[in-house]
């Protein structure tokens, strides 16, 4: 019985660059080679338009659904490799066709020359295959425009590609060839959100993640390293710094208007996190505020915040609503991680009224009454630093580590 041998990744956004495609190529294959890492046996072969995985043997399914997950592809298609004979391609089809584990009533063929020479033309083989698959099977009929399974053939020279079911991709660009930035990343819905998004364009991220012990709790802390684990499903890894906020905060509870207190507060978190990010060669900062959603999320507020960094601020949940951003945290899996009850910095001294136009020469005032450079100092000093993976790429690499 013919099985699936292949599967064929095809390139989304990819497909639009010039000169530095072999870069995107490469760093594609770089990530789903770690992808796949459970998968000793499958071989990569990562040309200018397509990408082959040649199974031998490994579970298509498992792989497929780790595919989902990588950014940088469009569609994959699972694939039978057969001589480019009409014979062999009319049996592969209708064997690609039976494995097809959903109820099918319709098809169509789809076929693609790619070797000229093949002495068919595609409006000869389409009857060919299409009447070898109607004469082995029953109550199936042809619809050409919302098929229920497209069987996919492409003829090259000497051989063949048949596929069937076809999968989407993540889309976006691969993670890696767009630099690096910082991520504030909260407990919060929003910012694992920004995050998966600043990832799909292409870019590796670390985070940052302010906590102000006793007034937040290890579980809140724990929920952030959950998070951020989470997150690592869609890239290599995701290294997390840890920043401890509680000096700061008690002293601009102290020494700043309440009104001003949550504006002061973002801006000593850019000032840090600028820091980190001249540290760690980050080039921008991602933060997950959208617009109007809270009083330090207004176009007044973001103004008077972007002051104190030369970087550039990037907001992917910018123009969305919450509805739309719990949508994408259900999908990728943040959600339920980020619902936890348990309380983040943000919400420790939260003041009753916070100005919601604050102006920068207010906010430069009351900060020039107090020294803060210290305790900036002290809060990136004392920052913890862990490196998150898969926790199945971690497994592996424990288990090869017991082997000596």
């Amino acid at each position: 019985m013919m099985t699936y041998e292949y599967i064929l990744v095809r390139y989304g956004e990819m497909t639009t660059k010039g000169k530095n495609r072999s870069k995107f190529v490469s760093t594609l294959k770089d990530n789903v080679k770690f992808k796949l890492k459970k998968f000793p046996n499958i071989k990569i072969d990562a040309t200018h338009d397509r990408m082959y995985i040649q199974l031998n043997g490994e579970d298509h399914e498992a792989i497929s659904e780790r595919l989902k997950d990588v950014f940088g592809i469009h569609k994959f298609n699972l694939a039978m490799k057969v001589p480019s004979e009409l014979e062999d391609i009319k049996k592969g089809a209708l064997a690609a066709f039976l494995q097809v584990k959903d109820d099918v009533k319709t098809f169509k063929i789809t076929v693609h020359r790619s070797d000229k020479r093949f002495p068919m033309k595609t409006m000869e083989l389409l009857p060919e295959i299409g009447g070898h698959i109607l004469e082995n099977t029953e109550d199936i009929t042809v619809d050409v425009h919302n098929p229920d399974v497209n069987v996919r053939i492409e003829i090259r020279s000497g051989y063949s590609y048949i596929m069937c079911g076809e999968h989407m991709g993540a889309g976006g660009l691969p993670v890696g060839v767009g630099g690096k930035v910082m991520v504030l990343l909260s407990g919060g819905i929003d910012s694992p959100v920004a995050t998966y998004l600043t990832m799909k364009r292409g870019v590796s991220v670390e985070a940052v993640h302010f906590h102000s012990p006793p007034f937040t709790s290890e579980r809140a802390k724990q929920k952030v390293i959950d998070l951020a684990q989470e997150l690592t499903k869609y890239c290599k890894r995701v290294t997390l710094h840890l920043v401890p906020f509680t000096e700061v905060q008690k002293t601009i509870n102290k020494e700043i208007p309440s009104s001003y207190s949550m504006t002061v507060m973002r801006r000593m978190m850019m000032r840090i996190t600028e820091r980190i990010a001249e540290e760690r060669n980050a080039l921008a900062i991602t933060t997950g505020e959208s617009l109007g959603q809270v009083a330090s999320q207004t176009l007044d507020s973001m103004h008077t915040i972007n002051e104190v960094t030369n970087y550039p601020v990037i907001r992917p949940l910018i123009t969305m609503d919450k509805l739309e951003i719990i949508k994408i945290a259900e999908e990728i899996g943040t959600y339920d991680i980020s619902i936890r009850p348990y309380e983040d910095c943000c919400t420790v001294f939260t003041p009753a009224s916070p100005a919601t136009k604050p102006k920068r020469e207010k906010a430069n005032r009351f900060e020039a009454k107090y020294d803060f450079t210290p305790l900036i100092d002290e809060a990136v000093a004392n920052k913890e630093t862990i490196v998150l993976q898969t926790v199945e790429v971690v497994a592996e690499e424990d288990k090869f580590e017991e082997l000596f």
